[in-house]
């Protein structure tokens, strides 16, 4: 119905099982110059990371990017991919509306359509929806990720549409040779929470393969909130020295209670009832991915080819009647692409060269919606000084959507008919004056299209929104050692028809012109041998810039979050690790021209974990909301429309690896 509703998932089918195969594809050749200089950037934990959405050369990492290892997750507990995210890389996320795992994600402060201003990734294919959905991040065996990487601020030019936010890089493991592992998980905690995976890989010389089967349910804290998953993965490959290629299946079937908003004199009451006791949904989702790297002649080429079928039935009750619908949606994905890492005249340089195909499609009792697109980007990359690790990057991005809309029952008229041609650019440079200090600094226009949903809602019935651009900037500085790092950025972002629901126009909008614009600060310090602590703090300003609402403050945007984590390591087979989260004061969902009497209230909540492991063995005890904070984040009237946040969550859980 609008921006922020819920769009209850699908219909039951069986879950198909398959396999998938990933290649592991041999680096570029650098020349021992240039391995020796990329060790200064690599003190606190060297990593591949994949930028350039290739396997990247160290010395041209992300410039600021948050990496989440596998060690990390492994530390903090976490059974999911969106919890790993929240819980280690800081970032702020809203309760679920369904009582999933999959909370919203939010980098930069867009609020409630922060997933559709962020790009999830795995593996190389996106994730993100072309509906107001979030990415489902929950299917992802949380045992097959290597590491997770998070960039903040534009980056259309590689990633293309929604990525004003930044980009969130999920990175699954590629096995060695002769190498076999597995393990069996059970977990069992408050609120009838349980969840069971077993997980194996079996690596040979050039061919692996691996599978994942779990089963996850909950009743959540709220009445009528129950949350049910089966998923499986799987996969195998063919890899050599020269490169990979290979398949995965992903699928998953989720079944869920929909205990609907409260208002605050309900929440006050008890903030655990339910406002829709009969309200339910399910979800399948079904992807496959080819895909496939290697190196010839000097350049890499790469390619994956991803078809991903997802259905959603709802069924909603209300006084006198009831609405139960359905829908199915496919989208095919393909995205060739070329890179060529060398010297230029004892300069590292790497020019990478893409285009990016989709098409999406949904079907419904009455609407159907389209998308297709096609994009081409070109991006160089040049480290003009060792000694400084100078780099300085350049990039641009020309994609054109083709969107058309029917729902002739609804509106009997044909729906539109659309194309919309964008252009993406951006500037980065770096430079370290000082033995591991370095500046940085990014200059770009990142770019979204109104999705499915929120064009079948608009002001005027049947006329598309337009394109919402971004001007975005980015000044920072990073410093690293043995022991310690922290970055710290300045970030703005001017946009010009902001795609965003209106409730005083009961419609979807372009906005009169907004912005973000705020501050980062990334930490780590090991503080003992035994002992590291780590935080994560954002102040954005979110407001209007122009027009009758010029100055007020964007709704569901906290000013402040500041996330804080200390954790043990001894080397006896103890961990602990405890958690803090504070998140400020917020404008309610509605509240466009500031006029409600009263803000969301701000919240700290905690979590730990302490585990031990007795030979292949680990027990652990962990927790969430450790003071049973009541609190909420997600509320979308004036003290109104409240979702409530999960009470105290206690788990005891046993994994064996062999």
């Amino acid at each position: 119905m609008n921006s922020f509703a819920f769009v209850p998932p699908s219909a039951p089918r069986l879950l198909a099982a398959a396999v998938s195969l990933c290649f592991a594809a041999a680096p570029a050749t650098v020349s021992a110059q240039e391995a020796a200089g990329a060790q200064v950037a690599q003190v606190l934990a060297p990593v591949v990371i994949t930028g350039s959405r290739f396997d990247a050369d160290p010395a041209l990492a992300p410039i600021g990017a948050t990496v989440i290892s596998a060690e990390d997750i492994r530390r903090a507990g976490v059974s999911d991919v969106n919890s790993a995210i929240r819980k280690v890389g800081g970032v702020y996320g809203r309760q679920s509306l369904n009582g999933s795992p999959d909370f919203d994600l939010d980098l930069g402060g867009f609020g409630t359509n922060s997933s559709q201003n962020l790009v999830i990734v795995l593996d190389g294919v996106r994730l993100s929806e072309n509906e107001l959905s979030t990415a489902i991040l929950s299917t992802i065996p949380i045992d097959t990720v290597d590491r997770i990487e998070i960039t903040r601020g534009g980056a259309s030019v590689l990633y293309g549409d929604g990525a004003t936010g930044g980009v969130i890089n999920i990175v699954t493991r590629n096995p060695g040779k002769n190498t076999r592992r597995g393990s069996v998980f059970v977990e069992g905690g408050r609120f009838n929470a349980g969840e069971a995976r077993v997980s194996a890989s079996q690596a040979w010389d050039g061919f692996a393969a691996d599978a994942t089967l779990g089963h996850q349910r909950t009743d959540n804290y709220r009445d009528n909130n129950e949350f049910k998953q089966t998923q499986f993965s799987g996969g195998a490959q063919w890899f050599n020295s020269a490169g990979r290629v290979g398949f995965r299946y992903e699928g998953a079937r989720q079944d869920m209670r929909l205990p609907g908003s409260l208002s605050q004199a309900q929440f006050n009451a008890n903030p655990r009832q339910a406002n829709t006791p009969d309200d339910h949904g399910s979800l399948d989702s079904d992807r496959f991915t080819v895909f496939s790297q290697y190196r010839l002649a000097g350049y890499d080429l790469a390619a994956d080819l991803s078809y991903r079928k997802k259905t959603v039935d709802s069924s909603y009750f209300y006084d006198g009647g009831s609405s139960v619908g359905t829908s199915d949606s496919k989208q095919i994905q393909f995205s060739p692409r070329v890179r060529r890492l060398g010297e230029i005249g004892g300069m590292l340089n790497e020019v990478v060269a893409g285009v990016d195909l989709s098409k999406w499609e949904r079907t419904a009792a009455t609407a159907d919606a389209e998308q297709k697109s096609k994009a081409f980007y070109l991006r160089d990359e040049l480290r003009f000084d060792t000694a400084h690790q100078g780099r300085i990057s350049a990039g641009v991005r020309r994609e054109i959507f083709d969107k058309n809309f029917s729902d002739p029952a609804a509106f009997a008229t044909t729906g539109y008919d659309v194309a919309q041609g964008l252009n993406a650019w951006e500037l980065q440079a770096s430079y370290m004056p000082l033995s591991g200090l370095t500046v940085f600094g990014k200059a770009g226009q990142s770019y979204r299209v109104a999705n499915a949903d929120e064009n079948a809602y608009t002001r005027t019935l049947n006329v598309a929104l337009l394109p919402q651009k971004s001007r975005d900037l980015e000044l920072g500085v990073s410093y690293a050692d043995a022991s310690r790092k922290a970055t710290a950025r300045l970030f703005r972002h001017n946009l010009s028809n902001e795609i965003f629901y209106d409730p005083t126009a009961f419609a979807n909008v372009n906005l009169d012109p907004t912005k973000r614009q705020g501050f980062e600060l990334d930490a780590e310090q090991r503080i003992a041998t035994d002992w590291a602590v780590s935080a994560h703090y954002q102040y954005v300003d979110a407001k209007f810039r122009e027009g009758v609402n010029d100055g007020k403050q964007m709704a569901l945007v906290p000013k402040n979050t500041l996330s804080a984590r200390l954790s043990w390591t001894p080397a006896n087979g103890q961990t602990a690790d405890i958690g803090a989260q504070w998140v400020d004061s917020q404008r309610y969902g509605s509240d466009f021209d500031n006029s409600c009497s009263a803000k969301m209230p701000g919240f700290t909540t905690f979590d730990a974990r302490y585990a031990r492991k007795f030979g292949q063995w680990e027990f652990a005890l962990s927790g969430l909301n450790l003071t049973d904070k009541r609190y909420y984040s997600q509320a979308f009237a004036c003290q109104g429309g409240i979702y409530t946040a999960d009470g105290r969550q206690l788990k005891l859980s046993a994994r064996y690896e062999f």
